[in-house]
């Protein structure tokens, strides 16, 4: 056999790699479409966690809609060491999944400097909620909204502090594309988050408010601290998706804002 012909076949395909290329498409398939299912029970659970259950909105013409996009994608790696440690337990039920997430300017009226999923008040143009969500997550985040299956909505919620009643519009993003700030005068950063680094026990705690008399969830996960509204959400989804793990609630998380 000629030296040509022996190096021909040295490159040639292995049928052993095709079939290990072949068994990981259709494990991913099989994650997608599970992680499909397990977003739009989520969506149909209806979700809000009691305490923000705390103040029904008022009557009248203060309160304006709002909507904010729970964009769920696959890819994203852990940013901490205690995420990285979580990722083998998430492995094992084919959980590699992350989320959007952004901090807010600190120079907005309502919530600024707070990390926030992507969203905000729905606008006269926008034909519903889900419209608002996906425009606010363009504009804030450079999420395109042909590129997010829109999996449902969970109930309104009401945040007394800006008066809006908020919809999270749960999505996902099966091919997940890159995430920047659109405009600094709304976001400071956005980040696609790890569910990893986002259920390991040792980001996460609680978070006091005294001047608002609350105490809500909170995590750290290196380059963002979640509290408030998004963090509560967040608590709920992680349960209710049965990722979270145990994790304890008198661990305080400080917080600058």
């Amino acid at each position: 056999m000629s030296a040509d012909a022996s190096e021909h076949r040295q490159v040639g395909p292995n049928p052993s790699d095709q079939d290990s290329v072949q068994a990981a498409d259709v494990r991913d398939v099989v994650h997608d479409q599970t992680l499909r299912t397990q977003l739009e029970n989520l969506a149909a659970s209806n979700g809000s966690p009691e305490w923000l259950r705390r103040t029904p909105a008022p009557d009248d013409h203060s309160v304006r809609d709002a909507a904010v996009l729970m964009l769920f994608g696959r890819g994203g790696q852990p940013r901490t060491d205690a995420g990285r440690g979580e990722s083998s337990r998430l492995a094992d039920f084919g959980v590699d999944v992350d989320i959007v997430l952004l901090q807010r300017a600190s120079t907005l009226r309502n919530h600024p400097g707070q990390v926030a999923f992507p969203g905000g008040g729905r606008d006269p143009e926008d034909d519903s909620l889900v419209a608002a969500a996906l425009r606010e997550a363009q504009e804030e985040a450079g999420i395109v909204p042909a590129t997010v299956d829109v999996l449902g909505q969970m109930d309104p919620l009401y945040i007394p502090v800006s008066k809006f009643q908020v919809t999270p519009v749960i999505g996902y993003w099966a091919q997940p594309g890159a995430v920047r700030v659109m405009d600094k005068s709304e976001s400071y950063s956005v980040y696609r988050v790890s569910v990893a680094d986002l259920v390991a026990p040792a980001n996460r705690g609680t978070f006091s408010r005294p001047d608002l008399k609350i105490t809500t969830p909170a995590f750290d996960v290196g380059v963002l601290k979640v509290w408030g509204f998004t963090a509560g959400i967040l608590d709920f989804a992680l349960d209710h998706l049965g990722w979270a793990g145990d994790w304890d609630r008198d661990v305080h998380i400080d917080i600058d804002f």
